[in-house]
């Protein structure tokens, strides 16, 4: 995709708007494309996409970093602080990495940004009195830490024959199967929690802290209250009852934590060579912390088109999303 702002933007306020109106995944139009489909799964993966880079990611803690299931058998504290400090230097390195490149040293300029507006430096609804220091925080003591108790109860469940195990050897197909599963999964579930989570009172007491993040940067992705974490992260116990591998455990919690980092940097992907090399930021979930009810799954699973929800970033989609939030307060 070549960049280009010669187009005019679909709505008033953005620097920068995909083309639009945005479409949900080909495996949910009617009649089905084939071709379309195939394609769709191409461009999700390959050549270079988030997804394939969080498998290496995945396949390289797995062989480098995870401890057998012989050893997480039993809750020691060295195993435990070994997988913490994993994962606080993942996320550090991806979110960390992000917010430096884009907003420190603003090596893509505005270029395929979806808001100019800077991050807010300061602010009294921060817990730290700024936007960046705050999603830090939240990131890094809740997030990582929820991340791990996770990680720590499917990989002690596995070892001691609570949590169904698979192998290559047993099923090669269903293997390579729950890579491309998981995030159908989570655009399933994130929809159901996401729209649980704004509910007024959920979302005063728990929603909101990731909700002061109207304009997102790499480190808004997993700013959230404790309990929203628990909740969000809580996708993995699928694998009580779906059978998996550890390493498949590593891909799904990292798919989660991961993307939320990248789909939130506010940028649509990385520009090399005034090309998007690297699919990153979604218009679609951009517009869900502006507009706040509307999109509030994924496109791989469209349940915001089915219950009303869907905003397809056109001018007509505006006024319809406009409405239905008077509504809403009015209710």
């Amino acid at each position: 995709m070549t960049v280009s702002h010669n187009d005019p933007p679909a709505l008033p306020g953005w620097n920068y708007t995909p083309k639009v109106p945005l479409a949900v995944s080909p495996l949910f139009q009617w009649p089905l494309r084939p071709l379309a489909i195939l394609r769709w799964v191409w461009d999700s993966w390959f050549l270079l996409s988030e997804r394939l880079i969080i498998v290496g990611i995945a396949f390289a803690t797995f062989i480098w970093t995870q401890p057998s299931l012989e050893v997480t058998k039993h809750l020691e504290p060295a195993w435990i602080a070994q997988i913490w400090l994993r994962n606080i230097v993942l996320l550090t390195v991806v979110a960390g990495g992000l917010h430096i490149y884009f907003y420190r040293w603003n090596a893509q300029g505005k270029k395929l940004r979806y808001d100019a507006r800077p991050l807010m430096v300061n602010g009294k609804q921060f817990t730290l009195g700024g936007q960046i220091r705050d999603n830090v925080f939240w990131s890094l003591a809740s997030g990582v830490t929820v991340w791990t108790f996770y990680e720590v109860v499917m990989f002690w469940a596995m070892a001691n024959g609570w949590a169904p195990v698979m192998t290559w050897d047993q099923s090669p197909v269903w293997f390579v199967a729950l890579f491309l599963l998981v995030p159908m999964w989570e655009s399933f579930y994130f929809y159901w929690i996401h729209r649980a989570l704004h509910w007024p009172p959920l979302y005063k007491r728990v929603h909101s802290l990731h909700h002061r993040n109207i304009n997102v940067g790499p480190w808004s992705g997993n700013s959230m209250h404790p309990v929203e974490h628990i909740i969000y992260y809580g996708s993995v116990l699928i694998h009580f009852i779906v059978p998996a591998n550890p390493v498949h455990i590593l891909y799904h919690l990292q798919y989660y934590l991961l993307t939320a980092a990248t789909t939130h940097a506010g940028f649509e992907g990385l520009v090399v060579r005034d090309r998007n090399r690297l699919k990153l930021g979604t218009f679609h979930h951009q517009m869900h912390h502006r507009y706040f009810e509307c999109n509030y799954g994924g496109l791989e699973v469209p349940w915001d088109l089915v219950f009303g929800s869907f905003h397809d970033g056109t001018l007509e989609a505006n006024e319809r999303m406009k409405e239905r939030r008077k509504r809403i307060m009015g209710s």
